[in-house]
C-alpha cells in the first residue's frame, strides 16, 4: 500500500502520523510552501484518501480538488467538517472513530461539572497563592444528587446519563426523537428540559438543527443557579448569549471543551470565577489517541483491501 497517497490535512497525532507514513504514500497538508490549491492539484491524482479531524475535514472545494479520492476516514467521532452531501454524490466513502473516545468525553463531561460546582480551579488558585493562611476558601455546591438533563442521548450522552446516575442525579433529556429502552424522562422541547433541570449537558451531533440548539431561550429557562456544560461542539452553543448570560448572573455557571471560533475564546470569560474552561480535550488521553488512530489505520486498510469498513459513515 506504500504507493497509495493519503492526505493528512493537519497535524493530529504523532502517532497516527508515523503509523501512515509506514504504510501509505503520506501528503502533509500544512507541511508545503505552496499555496494550497497549488499543492492539492500537484498530488491529485495520487491522493486516493483523506484523513481530517474536528479543525479540518474534507469541504467540497477539497474533495472536487481531488477526483481520486476513495475515502475520507474521520480522527474524530463528528463530521461536521465533512461534506457529506458531496461525498455521497461522488461515491466517496466516509469513516469516523466512535465507541473509542466515549468514555474520556464522558468523564470530562462529568469533570467539568465537579470541578464548576464544586469551584476546583478557584480552590487551586486559592491555595497555590497563599491565601489560605487568611482564611478558609468558603462554601461550594454539592453535584450529588443534582437534576440533570442531557441534550442528545447517542452514545457519548448515555455514558454521561450512566455516570450521573452514580451520584444519585435524577436524568432526562432532549433528542429528535424519544429513545426505546430507557427510563429517562423525554423532553421534545429542549426549553422545558432546561427549566427542568440544575445541569444541562450537550452531547449532540452538530448539524444544521442543532447549529444554536443552546440559544437565550434556553439559557434563561436554565437560569441562575443553572449550570451548562459543552463537550459537543462550540456552535450548539450562541455563544454571544452564553457570555452575555454569564457576565449578567443569568446563568449560575458553564464548563465548556468547545468554543464557536477555536482556538479563540471570548476573552470576558478569563476573569470570570464560574466557569471552568479546557482548549477541546475531550478524548485527549494517550490510552484513546492511540485507539482512534488504530480505528483510522483499519479502515483505510480494510477498504483498500477491498474488504468491508469497521466504522462505515457512508
Amino acid at each position: 500500500m506504500n504507493n497509495i497517497g493519503v492526505l493528512m490535512t493537519c497535524p493530529m497525532s504523532e502517532y497516527l502520523e508515523n503509523q501512515l507514513e509506514n504504510r501509505f504514500s503520506l501528503f502533509k497538508l500544512w507541511n508545503h510552501s505552496s499555496p494550497k490549491p497549488d499543492f492539492l492539484k500537484t498530488h491529485s491524482s495520487s491522493i486516493k484518501a483523506v484523513v481530517g479531524n474536528t479543525k479540518i475535514g474534507a469541504d467540497a472545494n477539497m474533495i472536487d480538488s481531488l477526483p481520486n479520492m476513495e475515502i475520507v476516514a474521520s480522527y474524530s467521532v463528528g463530521l461536521d467538517k465533512i461534506d457529506l452531501g458531496k461525498c455521497k454524490e461522488k461515491g466517496i466513502k466516509v469513516t469516523n472513530t466512535p465507541d473509542v473516545l466515549t468514555d474520556d468525553v464522558a468523564d470530562l463531561g462529568i469533570g467539568l461539572a465537579l470541578a464548576v460546582l464544586r469551584k476546583m480551579c478557584a480552590c487551586d488558585r486559592f491555595v497555590r497563592s497563599g491565601n489560605w493562611i487568611n482564611g478558609d476558601f468558603g462554601l461550594a455546591s454539592k453535584f450529588s444528587g443534582k437534576s440533570v438533563g442531557i441534550v442528545g442521548l447517542g452514545r457519548i450522552g448515555s455514558a454521561i446519563a450512566k455516570r450521573a446516575e452514580a451520584f444519585n442525579c435524577s436524568i432526562s433529556y432532549h433528542s429528535r426523537s424519544k429513545k426505546p429502552n430507557t427510563n429517562y424522562k423525554y423532553y421534545s422541547n429542549i426549553v422545558d428540559l432546561a427549566a427542568d433541570c440544575q445541569i444541562l449537558f450537550v452531547a449532540c451531533a452538530l448539524t444544521e438543527e442543532t447549529h444554536h440548539i443552546v440559544n437565550r431561550k434556553v439559557i434563561d429557562a436554565l437560569g441562575p443557579k443553572g449550570i451548562l456544560i459543552n463537550i459537543g461542539r462550540g456552535a450548539h452553543v450562541d455563544e454571544p448569549e452564553l457570555v452575555s448570560a454569564l457576565l449578567k448572573g443569568r446563568l449560575g455557571g458553564a464548563g465548556l471543551d468547545v468554543y464557536e471560533n477555536e482556538p479563540n475564546v471570548p476573552e470576558q470569560l478569563f476573569s470570570l470565577e464560574n466557569i471552568v474552561l479546557v482548549p477541546h480535550v475531550g478524548s485527549d488521553t494517550e490510552e484513546t489517541s492511540k485507539a482512534m488512530a488504530d480505528l483510522v489505520i483499519s479502515n483505510l486498510e480494510a477498504h483498500f483491501k477491498g474488504m468491508p469498513l469497521l466504522t462505515p459513515v457512508l
